[in-house]
């Protein structure tokens, strides 16, 4: 490719990383790439499209994520997130819930790169924004690099340019989501070859990687690296990573002006009818590793809703 786009992303994560958690996340990161929680194209189609597809502007770069195996209906929530703003549109075809089993998406899609591809081809025929596509290394038995290769190689002759692995295969039966992210080892190696194979193609990795050193092993193979839950619970680490990666001195970050920014963000967004917990229970790794940490992710579960609720917030000293 003529130019790395996606150095460093937040992956999406299901109850995680709503719009509160992405504004809070930028305040970090002013170059991570942010992605939405999956959000299914029937849930769009049947729902507050509206309350889905809401998002701050500062949030930018960030992505909305699509769960689904309607190729038609894929295209039309498509559509509403090109409109609302986003900057990219990510396929969902990782995860190994039970919901996306039931409805035969997700990571379940790995076995019908077919049905990706025409979702990539129905897509990007309706919006000129980019369509990527996040997946894992296997699932179940189909775990060979073969059979990697030839669903890499179909999505990509779709048109997809930038394709997400997390270095895990997925078990839909006998492991939990948890046990999912834990559990089937890590084959760095595997995603590699991928781009070994497939240079023209933007590869990003993902899984296990909550340390900078680990990332900028990563980066000598890949285009780019995703960090979930590592930054979550430690949101400082993406901070510092993101500094790193692109020598930004002026990112440098203040943890006191950051809880400060965010509460002036909570005060607009009660103002608006969202609750205090809702915002706040993002905060619960702002003092991770530090002394008082735990005092503070207690004092974090006593929060009201509402003005007083935010007023405990200024009021508290870790």
């Amino acid at each position: 490719m003529d130019s790395v786009v996606h150095k460093l992303c937040v992956a999406p994560m299901m109850e995680r990383t709503d719009r509160h958690c992405r504004y809070l996340l930028r305040l970090f990161s002013p170059n991570a790439w942010l992605y939405t929680e999956m959000i299914t194209a029937e849930a769009l189609i049947r729902g507050s499209r509206e309350r889905f597809l809401k998002f701050h502007p500062s949030e930018h770069p960030v992505a909305l994520q699509l769960g689904g195996s309607d190729a038609e209906l894929l295209a039309v929530a498509a559509q509403w997130g090109a409109a609302a703003g986003y900057d990219e549109i990510n396929l969902n075809v990782g995860c190994p819930s039970d919901r996306v089993q039931a409805g035969q998406f997700g990571v379940a899609l790995m076995a019908a790169p077919e049905k990706v591809a025409a979702a990539v081809v129905a897509i990007t025929k309706e919006i000129d924004i980019p369509v990527t596509v996040k997946t894992r290394l296997g699932v179940d038995k189909q775990d060979s690099y073969t059979f990697l290769r030839k669903f890499v190689a179909t999505v990509s002759e779709a048109g997809c340019r930038s394709i997400f692995i997390h270095a895990r295969k997925a078990w839909l039966n006998g492991l939990s989501p948890k046990e999912n992210r834990q559990i089937p080892p890590l084959d760095y190696q595997r995603v590699y070859e991928i781009k070994d194979e497939f240079p023209e193609l933007e590869i990003i990795i993902n899984g296990g990687l909550d340390t900078l050193s680990k990332c900028f092993n990563q980066l000598e193979f890949v285009d780019g690296v995703m960090l979930g839950r590592c930054v979550y619970q430690n949101p400082s680490f993406l901070g510092e990573l993101d500094a790193r990666i692109f020598s930004d001195t002026s990112s440098s970050f203040s943890l006191e002006r950051i809880f400060q920014d965010f509460l002036d963000y909570m005060t607009v967004e009660i103002d608006q009818g969202t609750p205090v917990r809702a915002m706040a229970r993002h905060l619960v790794g702002l003092h991770a590793a530090r002394p008082g940490a735990k005092r503070w992710r207690q004092f974090l579960g006593t929060l009201s809703n509402g003005v007083d609720g935010i007023e405990a917030l200024r009021q508290f000293q870790i």
